[in-house]
Parts: C-alpha cells; sequence; structure tokens
C-alpha cells in the first residue's frame, strides 16, 4: 500500500505545487496490457523470466518522454492488487475477468522498476484503481490551475475531460478534448457516467438497465440530463418494454452508476509537488537495462559504459553506436 497523505481538499502545503503547469498522468495498467498484447513473446533474461512486456513497456515510457517536453510533471498509476471499494457495493464487479496471464505476472514488478528507474513516480494505493487515483489528482491539479494530459485510451477516464484536462492515446498519441468526448459517446464528458451507467460495462461486468444500448443511452440522457430524472419520468416513455425495464431495474441502474462514477476525493497517496519532472540518474537506469538485458534502449540512450569509457580515454574519436537486430521485439522498438 502506498504511504498515506492528505487528502486533495486539505491544508494547502499538503498538496500545492507552486511552479507545476502541466502534469502527465500515465494509465501504468493499460500500458503494460497495451505492452503486452504488442510484442511477442520472445523476450526473456537469462534466468528465464519473461521480459517481452516490460521491454515494450519501457520503450513507450521513453517514448512518451521523449515526445513530451512541454510536461514539468509526470506519474505513473497502477492497480493495485485485490479488489477495490467497489466490490462492497456490487460483489459482482469485475468477477468475470480472466486471470492475468502467467508469462504477465511475473513482468509486473520489472515494470515499476522500470518507472523508478526514470526517477518517475509509480503509484498506487489499495482499495483504489487507478482511474480513481488519477481522478483524485486531477481534481487536485484543477484546484490549483495545473493542465493535465491523462495518457490513457480507457473510456472510463473520458468522465474527466473539461478544461485543462485532455486525453492522449498512448498509441498515436491522438488528443482528445471534449468534443472528441461528445463525439463517442453523444454527451458531453460530465453526462458520461449516466451514458454508462444506462449502458452497462460488460467487461467490468456493470449491469446497466437491460436492453439499453449505447446510442439509446445517450438519447435518454440527452433527453433528460441524468439517471434521476429520466427515473423519475420513466412514465414518459412511449417504448413499453423499454419503460418496464427502467422501471424494474431502476436500483440497478443506480447501483451501475456508483460503480462507473470514479473518485475524485481521495486522499493523494503523494502530494502534488512531489510529481516534479526530475531528470533519472544515469547509472540507476543503465543497471536496470543491464539487468534486463534492454541492450538496444542502452544503445539508443548512449548508456553503454564500455563504450562511454573508451570515448573519455580517446576524446579525439568519434564513436557511432549500433544495435544488432536479431529479433521481433527489438526491430519493433526501433520502428516506434
Amino acid at each position: 500500500m502506498a504511504e498515506t497523505a492528505e487528502p486533495a481538499d486539505s491544508a494547502p502545503d499538503s498538496v500545492s505545487a507552486p511552479g507545476l503547469k502541466h502534469l502527465y498522468l500515465v494509465d501504468g495498467s493499460g500500458y503494460i496490457f497495451r505492452a503486452y498484447h504488442k510484442l511477442p513473446p520472445t523476450m526473456s533474461r537469462p534466468d528465464g523470466t519473461p521480459t517481452f512486456a516490460a521491454y515494450g513497456f519501457t520503450n513507450m515510457l521513453l517514448k512518451l518522454l521523449r515526445e513530451t517536453s512541454e510536461r514539468d510533471g509526470i506519474a505513473v498509476i497502477f492497480d493495485a492488487a485485490g479488489e477495490s471499494f467497489r466490490n462492497e457495493i456490487y460483489p459482482e464487479y469485475k468477477a468475470n475477468r480472466p486471470e492475468m496471464p502467467e508469462d504477465l505476472a511475473p513482468q509486473i514488478p520489472i515494470v515499476k522498476d522500470a518507472v523508478r528507474a526514470f526517477n518517475i513516480p509509480s503509484i498506487e494505493e489499495t482499495g483504489y484503481e487507478a482511474d480513481d487515483i488519477i481522478a483524485s489528482y486531477v481534481a487536485a491539479a484543477r484546484e490549483r490551475g495545473v493542465k493535465v494530459t491523462i495518457v490513457s485510451s480507457d473510456k472510463d477516464l473520458m468522465q474527466l475531460v473539461g478544461e485543462d484536462v485532455e486525453m492522449m492515446d498512448p498509441m498515436d498519441g491522438r488528443i482528445l478534448g471534449e468534443e472528441a468526448v461528445e463525439k463517442k459517446f453523444g454527451v458531453p464528458p460530465d453526462k458520461v457516467v449516466d451514458v454508462q451507467a444506462l449502458w452497462g460495462d460488460s467487461t467490468d461486468n456493470v449491469p446497466g438497465v437491460p436492453g439499453i444500448g449505447q446510442k439509446i443511452a445517450a438519447e435518454l440522457i440527452q433527453t433528460y440530463g441524468s439517471i434521476e430524472d429520466l427515473l423519475a419520468h420513466t412514465q414518459d416513455i412511449k417504448q413499453k418494454k423499454r419503460r418496464e425495464n427502467l422501471e424494474q431495474y431502476a436500483e440497478q441502474a443506480r447501483i451501475s452508476k456508483q460503480l462507473v462514477q470514479l473518485r475524485g476525493d481521495m486522499a493523494l497517496p503523494r502530494p502534488l509537488a512531489d510529481l516534479r519532472a526530475r531528470e533519472p540518474e544515469t547509472d540507476t537506469l543503465r543497471d536496470f537495462l543491464q539487468d534486463n538485458a534492454f541492450n538496444s534502449i542502452i544503445g539508443r540512450l548512449g548508456l553503454d559504459k564500455d563504450a562511454a569509457d573508451e570515448a573519455e580515454e580517446s576524446p579525439a574519436t568519434a564513436e557511432a553506436h549500433y544495435t544488432l537486430v536479431q529479433d521481433l521485439a527489438t526491430l519493433q522498438a526501433w520502428i516506434d
């Protein structure tokens, strides 16, 4: 469990971040699964531990750092192991999620080591999901006029988009603002939770209301404004079956909204000021890359210690660094 800190609305000294202007919040769990499904399972350490997803994650993180020079704050947020407070509301929440793949589980510690090696805060909190932590940092940043870019493609996080809060797709760098969210859901970001509550989510086992898909949910919320206003006017619904379902599953709709609504009021695991961008320690980063045989990244970053020592001994000699590409993962890294 992460260390306990002051809540988002606590004394300014605990969360203030003077000079912080643009904070990047990376959905680390989403990054991991993107990397896992992107690369072939061909890389491992000499001890046999698979590393292909950790390698892909490290490359994605490095790419983000290189392409976001305007950021002055960054953190990577992970889901903690175990259940969240949502399971107390609805025990079946995420009950149909498959177990983590056997070859991914041993790579999770390596991924978190990668974040620390780049000198980036790695944050998780028992009982909460990464999305709730992100929502709470967004709330704290908004109070202080800090712009936020959420690096994720998770639709649940789209409810946070608004003034000075945007999303970035981790694969193509596409920026999603309020207009893009409304185009996807048919409602503004602040109404997304109502649409999701009616629509449900089979991935997370959010029940929703039977017979109501995304399009109908959007139309209903456009008309009535919220779940509660809709449920208070079910007698106005002309379609008999739809009206009956809304009346029969009204409490299920309310529970669904609790499940999809992100918590933006949790205690910040680390003060906002701790998320300032910092340069990595060269030796720490090199040791991490060497321990996991991420040699192509070492070469790209110019961290080859032997080559550096040689160059220091012969400063007049310009030396080029090359990487031998012998597997698909290394090739994909260069393509990226």
